[in-house]
């Protein structure tokens, strides 16, 4: 009888090991599951419907936003005698831009001097006057004359103070030199004058231009053939030989009517946000011109894609543990977004993000 118990009791440990065994079932071998290690390293987004997009690929390039720069002019032709900044310079209001030696500020000043010797000599006549008519021995009309002639010697210092003023500034001296400075804060996107050069009156240009760059202008050329495909609004992206993986989106907010007569281009201009300063006047860009068509087609972002052996495939999500590499026919590229056909369909999810790697541990499973 104890015999039998015994064997009854090895019979029940066995069965109820197996059951806790089948319980416990561990994952196939092979078989690859997305870490929370690896998720988080990871971005998902989702396949759309989209208008296929005409894309029209233009040169151009940076240039400031010339509704939102000061041009700084010479006051007084001379000789700059100093240049205090370079292009590309940060500048602060007020600061000293260039210092410039001019004989026409110093003959103000020379006209100045005599100008208050004028009005010593007219004040003294008119006291003068306003005596002997007090004592009944000039007439009124001579001491109204003299009086006169002490207002016109007043008129004529301050009419000179206002010449020095606007044709010098504030910072100058009696040997004419004066100095230019800068209206705002900014960065000095043009020079044209260095120490040593001569300014004349007839010139008429400006010798620096500054700007605070947080908005900036691209200049794209639009060729005679493609001037029908290019509208105001159009919907752009532009990137740079710097920065190729940051793409900046805009639209078209000028076409001009006319085209350059040097290389018979048409001339579009873009209006970007510039708040981190990456993009530089002068820089090379692509903009990529999006012409919407009626034909509809399934997009994703071209970062998703992955290339092999001359196909395309995308890595669809279902869940952590459920990853699958889909093939895909690339209809079209527009900027950053892929045109595509294959077995998925709108709302299916995709790994857009080290999906490479995940690739690779997907197929180490075959």
């Amino acid at each position: 009888m104890k015999r039998f118990l015994s064997i009854s009791a090895v019979i029940i440990t066995v069965t109820s090991a197996a059951s806790c065994h089948e319980k416990k079932e561990a994952p196939k071998p092979g078989k690859f599951v997305l870490s929370d290690t690896m998720a988080k390293m990871i971005a998902i987004d989702t396949v759309t419907t989209c208008n296929v997009d005409d894309a029209l690929t233009l040169s151009g390039q940076v240039s400031f936003n010339e509704n939102n720069v000061i041009k700084v002019f010479p006051r007084s032709s001379g000789q700059v005698t100093e240049s205090k900044v370079t292009l590309g310079d940060k500048v602060k209001k007020g600061q000293v831009l260039a210092v410039i030696r001019s004989a026409d500020v110093a003959g103000n000043y020379a006209d100045l001097s005599g100008a208050d010797a004028d009005i010593a000599i007219a004040k003294r006549e008119m006291e003068n006057q306003q005596s002997l008519y007090q004592n009944g021995i000039a007439s009124e009309k001579d001491y109204n004359e003299a009086r006169q002639n002490y207002q016109k010697a007043l008129s004529a210092k301050e009419k000179i103070q206002s010449s020095i003023s606007i044709n010098s500034g504030t910072r100058s001296s009696a040997s004419g030199v004066y100095q230019l400075v800068a209206p705002i804060d900014g960065y000095v996107v043009e020079k044209k004058v260095n120490a040593g050069d001569f300014i004349r009156s007839d010139m008429g240009d400006n010798l620096f231009t500054i700007s605070d760059l947080k908005n900036v202008w691209i200049w794209a050329n639009v060729f005679e053939a493609d001037i029908a495909r290019v509208h105001e609004g159009d919907n752009v992206e532009v990137t740079t030989l710097a920065f190729p993986n940051k793409v900046y989106t805009g639209k078209i907010d000028q076409v001009s009517q006319v085209l350059d007569p040097e290389n018979k281009a048409m001339k579009v201009r873009i209006s970007l946000s510039n708040a981190g300063l990456t993009l530089k006047p002068q820089m090379f860009a692509k903009v990529t011109v999006a012409t919407r068509q009626s034909q509809q087609a399934l997009c994703i972002p071209f970062s998703s894609l992955i290339a092999d052996n001359g196909k395309n495939y995308i890595i669809s999500y279902y869940a952590n543990d459920s990853l699958k590499v889909n093939p895909v026919n690339l209809l079209q590229v527009s900027g950053s977004k892929a045109f595509i056909s294959g077995d998925i369909k709108p709302g299916d999810k995709l790994i857009t993000k080290n999906q490479l790697l995940i690739y690779t541990a997907l197929n180490s499973e075959f």
